[in-house]
């Protein structure tokens, strides 16, 4: 191992924050600054919503400056960017765009997506790609292009994701990584290459996406500009990483076949397996899948609204209440609640991804139910769900798994990670890394920069200090419950 370069730069691009962050061969934070992002209005389209890259990069390169004067930038061994997934935009040949970012927030792509089989049969798009047909995805954005802003394709030279723009800030580069074609519904995910089919199809230019390069790949140095805006060392390398889910899979030291929650607002169960199906059996089952940072892998999830939920219900229950105080009140109090003693049923789907319309229920209020017995009981139906996925997801990828990772806010709720054991009678395992999604980029960083000769070797540098919470007696009490849960959400 090289030790003489040990710091990787990831600039994380979020839809509430951006961010620099300097961290350590070691897992080890050595600095970080943040800044709030936004969705803004678009000055094309009454009610758009977009990203203005612009103010964006200003952002990254404020806090990357601030980052790299707390360290020693001769250490840096690379630089990468990480994102959500889907988004991004036209661009042509110097890689200017051509228009703004498309937010995956916005509604735009909505009747796309509600008539995509105008173009090509849902089924065969979805058994190429892989990717559940979520309104947002990348080849909706694509069509309403098509269908909308018909010159500026014809104008284009490539369509770039998010991280890519990023990525042609820092180095000239104009080439898009493998994850985020994953997210997008144009891949052909097998082969992790572009779908010449669907795009052909749906009538746009098979060669849009240009070249796609695997995660690790060098996509250039720093240039002139880029040093000057974010006080990066001219000549430093910069790497290919792209969707923020595949970095945090990675970063949370997940074997094949171990699931893992990443638990927020939204809850993401995604898995690494060797093969998968996307069959209409998996399309019913809202079955997702991507490109893993690793060829030949693939990445297998459901998601659903979780802590979102949990917000809802604490601004309205205990709105005297905010910060640490709110969060260890709402535990304390749920736990003197017997499991299922509340007599509530709750199906928490309290989210239409298309509609945005209140769809949940709660079943079993009377006059005497209390705060905590609602809390608890919402704790005990996300987790419910929890199990749903689970079931879901080693039926579509041929596994049986053995235990699971949590990883995000949701995973500081030891209430919650013993229901989540009890209901699914799987080991729950908590890491001491939080920052799964930046630890995983910076380890392509250092794979990439040769600093370490495998992913395996990065990892194993790194202190997980894994805590385990294993079920206890209460298995038992929600086997019924669950089936119940299930009965429940099927007569809606």
């Amino acid at each position: 191992m090289n030790r003489k370069k040990d710091i990787a730069i990831v600039f994380d691009c979020g839809a509430t924050n951006v961010r620099v962050v300097a961290m350590h061969t070691s897992g080890v934070i050595l600095a970080k600054h943040s800044m709030p992002n936004e969705i803004d209005k678009d000055p094309y389209l009454p009610g758009g919503q977009i990203w203005k890259i612009e103010s964006l990069w200003a952002k990254l390169c404020i806090a990357s400056k601030i980052v790299v004067s707390k360290i020693d930038a001769s250490r840096i061994a690379g630089v990468t960017v990480t994102t959500f997934g889907v988004d991004g935009t036209l661009v042509d040949a110097k890689g200017n765009p051509l228009y703004p970012v498309i937010s995956w927030q916005c509604k735009r792509t909505h009747p796309v997506a509600e008539n995509i089989e105008n173009y090509i049969p849902l089924k065969k798009l979805y058994e190429i790609s892989g990717v559940f047909p979520y309104a947002f995805n990348t080849i909706n954005k694509l069509i309403w292009f098509k269908e909308n802003k018909t010159k500026l394709l014809v104008k284009a030279n490539r369509f770039l994701f998010i991280s890519s723009l990023f990525i042609h800030k820092l180095t000239g580069t104009l080439k898009n990584d493998i994850t985020m074609l994953g997210t997008s519904m144009t891949a052909d995910l097998k082969h992790r290459k572009v779908s010449k089919k669907i795009l052909s199809t749906v009538g746009l230019d098979p060669e849009l996406f240009g070249e796609i390069v695997e995660t690790g790949t060098m996509a250039g140095e720093i240039n002139k500009k880029a040093m000057q805006e974010t006080g990066i060392p001219k000549g430093t390398h910069v790497f290919f990483t792209g969707h923020d889910t595949q970095f945090a899979i990675l970063g949370s030291g997940a074997s094949l076949n171990q699931p893992v929650l990443s638990s927020g607002t939204w809850e993401i169960l995604m898995a690494r397996i060797e093969s998968f199906n996307a069959t209409e059996r998996e399309l019913e089952n809202n079955i997702t899948t991507e490109a893993d940072s690793v060829a030949g892998i693939f990445n297998i999830g459901q998601n659903w609204l979780a802590s979102g939920i949990l917000e809802w219900f604490s601004s309205n229950f205990y709105s005297e209440l905010q910060g640490e105080e709110l969060f260890t009140t709402m535990i304390k109090e749920a736990e003197f609640v017997e499991p299922m003693s509340h007599g509530l049923t709750i199906n928490p789907a309290f989210y239409t991804e298309n509609a945005n319309q209140n769809s949940g229920s709660i079943k079993g209020l009377t006059i005497q139910t209390s705060r905590s017995q609602i809390y608890r009981a919402l704790l005990e139906s996300l987790a419910f769900r929890l199990r749903e996925g689970l079931e879901s997801l080693q039926a579509a990828g041929n596994f049986k798994a053995e235990s699971l990772i949590c990883v995000g806010g949701g995973s500081r709720n030891e209430l919650w990670n013993q229901i989540r054991a009890d209901v699914c009678k799987l080991p729950v395992h908590t890491i001491k890394q939080k920052e799964t999604t930046v630890l995983g980029a910076a380890i392509i960083v250092f794979v990439g920069a040769k600093i370490f000769n495998s992913i395996d070797e990065a990892r194993d540098q790194v202190d997980y200090s894994p805590s385990i919470v294993f079920p206890a007696n209460d298995s038992q009490k929600y086997e019924t419950a669950y089936q119940n849960y299930l009965q429940f959400k099927k007569q809606g």
